[in-house]
């Protein structure tokens, strides 16, 4: 049999699917059993917050989805390493994704637009980038855009210290606040 025919077995030799599937009957086994009484109870204890979960009807908050997304953001793998100019240490090598990362924060900071996608390429001593945004239909404006590229081009500037040679711009998507 291979594993994905067969669930977990508890050490007794259970498969935990039957203990769960009669959840509301016990037989002499699992009566006695320490591994089917701890699998009952943490399967109880699943189901009782799933129900719980099922009957919540609120919505999450923007801050939750902000922490969620900013998990979502900072992604372990350091993808292309970029140079980065410097004066007293020579030269000095960091992670397109953290560059990307600080560009994404300084769009974030105008208010309605959440930045969805950025790429960064590095080219002699500059930096191209492609960003891709999100805006509230209550802040779309002429300007947001205006602002959105003075913002990630200063943050380029003095938190990275590299100069945007080129930055496109998308918006991609209006959200409602």
């Amino acid at each position: 049999m291979n594993e994905t025919d067969q669930g977990y077995l508890l050490p007794c030799g259970r498969d935990v699917e039957a203990v769960w599937d009669r959840l509301d009957e016990i037989d002499a086994h699992e009566l006695e059993c320490p591994h089917c009484l701890g699998a009952r109870e943490s399967l109880r204890a699943l189901r009782a917050a799933t129900e719980e979960m099922a009957l919540d009807t609120e919505e999450p908050s923007r801050a939750l989805f902000g922490r969620i997304m900013s998990a979502v953001r900072a992604e372990v793998r350091r993808g292309e390493v970029l140079p980065v100019p410097s004066d007293d240490a020579g030269p000095i090598h960091v992670s397109g994704r953290a560059i990307a990362a600080v560009l994404r924060f300084a769009a974030d900071t105008v208010p309605g637009v959440r930045a969805r996608h950025c790429h960064v390429v590095a080219r002699i001593d500059v930096i191209d980038v492609a960003l891709k945004l999100a805006v509230s239909h209550v802040n779309l404006t002429v300007d947001v855009v205006d602002v959105v590229r003075e913002r990630v081009t200063a943050a380029a500037s003095a938190r990275v210290g590299v100069r945007v040679n080129r930055l496109d711009i998308t918006v991609e998507d209006l959200y409602d606040l």
